[in-house]
């Protein structure tokens, strides 16, 4: 495949989102561990 500056520069583009969203994902993930039940709504009368 040839191989010039516009490609590098794409591939590093897509992987620099990728490594976005993957950081982002686990903030939320440790976040959510970090602050438990907060934020969660609790209906009453659902039967459960």
């Amino acid at each position: 495949m040839y191989m010039d500056a516009v490609v590098i520069a794409g591939v590093a583009t897509v992987l620099l989102m990728i490594g976005f969203f993957v950081g982002v994902g686990i903030f939320v993930m440790k976040d959510q561990k970090a602050h438990g039940g907060k934020g969660k709504i609790h209906h009453k009368g659902n039967g459960g």
